[in-house]
């Protein structure tokens, strides 16, 4: 089943009793739902590979932790470039959205917010990262500006073709290459590995991200990896995690991990096993509890690394 419904105005996959509901002021609200304030997990999952690649750089460059500053940093511009990239995905979209059900309560195909005033919010989004951004040395400007090729075609890419979460793992992906770059200025193999781990992740959720939609992308010809996978759905979304796991391990050893920064990976492949164990095919309701859930996969790697580089410090 899809993932139901806009209710008052508010998506269906949006998180219940949220600040954005309750505390906003009423003219907000749409704006803060276009930039998906109400589902913190986009900007968790945009944030993760950051702080992952922080945690790996602080490692390699035997330091206690991952740099506080450019970890704040990572968090603000994360905020603001999910709410930029999904308010250009909605620019791009609003005539699909208006025809799946998950998401024709979106501001802009249920007519809250006009396109016009959607792409200011637009911009002022980009100029707060771009703040952000300007903040690191000159490599990572340079790499973070990249960024905008995968993120500016994405949202076409559900119409042409048939594994459009690939390019949107390239997008989303592209903090494992900053944390490291924000460091040292360059890019060497853990944080290559990093990325690549992080595509296949981003692959492997998303796809189960997009059991809610499966009927309606059928219907209004919307491709996706749930729909190009069908009865091989978990066995490929095993593969996709399987080898995010095992690019993760590459790039902890790459970078010189130790036992606990290994153990951190363990415990994310479990965590990663444990959804495919609990995912059922045309329950999307289950499906956005697994999606979701990434977060907790996200930060258990997360302090396994951090960990790692601390007690190595100690030791």
């Amino acid at each position: 089943m899809s993932g139901g419904a806009a209710v008052d105005g508010r998506p269906a996959d949006a998180v219940a009793g949220h600040w954005v509901d309750r505390r906003a002021p009423r003219a907000w609200r749409p704006y803060l739902r276009l930039a998906r304030i109400d589902r913190p997990i986009g900007w968790w999952l945009l944030l993760l590979p950051c702080w992952w690649s922080a945690a790996l750089a602080a490692i390699r460059a035997d330091q206690p932790f991952p740099d506080p500053w450019h970890c704040l940093l990572f968090l603000v511009g994360a905020v603001a470039m999910r709410g930029a990239g999904s308010t250009y995905n909605d620019i791009a979209d609003r005539d699909l959205d208006a025809q799946v059900e998950r998401t024709r309560g979106r501001p802009l195909p249920s007519g809250q917010v006009r396109p016009r005033h959607a792409a200011l919010f637009l911009v002022a989004q980009a100029l707060v990262g771009l703040a952000v951004l300007l903040q690191f040395n000159e490599a990572a400007i340079g790499i973070g500006l990249c960024s905008l090729v995968p993120v500016a075609i994405y949202p076409f890419m559900k119409r042409v073709m048939p594994l459009p979460q690939l390019v949107l793992g390239l997008a989303f992906a592209w903090g494992a290459l900053m944390g490291w770059a924000a460091v040292f200025a360059r890019l060497d193999p853990p944080a290559l590995l990093l990325y690549a781990a992080t595509i296949a992740w981003t692959i492997g959720y998303d796809t189960i991200y997009a059991v809610q939609d499966i009927e309606d992308d059928e219907v209004v010809g919307i491709r996706s990896s749930a729909r190009l996978f069908g009865r091989r759905l978990k066995p490929a979304i095993g593969l996709c995690y399987g080898l995010a796991a095992l690019l993760v391990a590459l790039a902890a050893r790459g970078a010189g991990a130790g036992w606990i920064g290994y153990l951190g990976v363990a415990a994310f492949a479990a965590h990663l096993g444990w959804q495919i164990l609990r995912l059922r095919e045309r329950d999307g309701r289950g499906a956005l509890r697994l999606f979701r859930s990434n977060r907790d996969a996200g930060l258990i790697l997360f302090a396994g690394l951090a960990a790692d580089a601390l007690v190595r410090n100690l030791s």
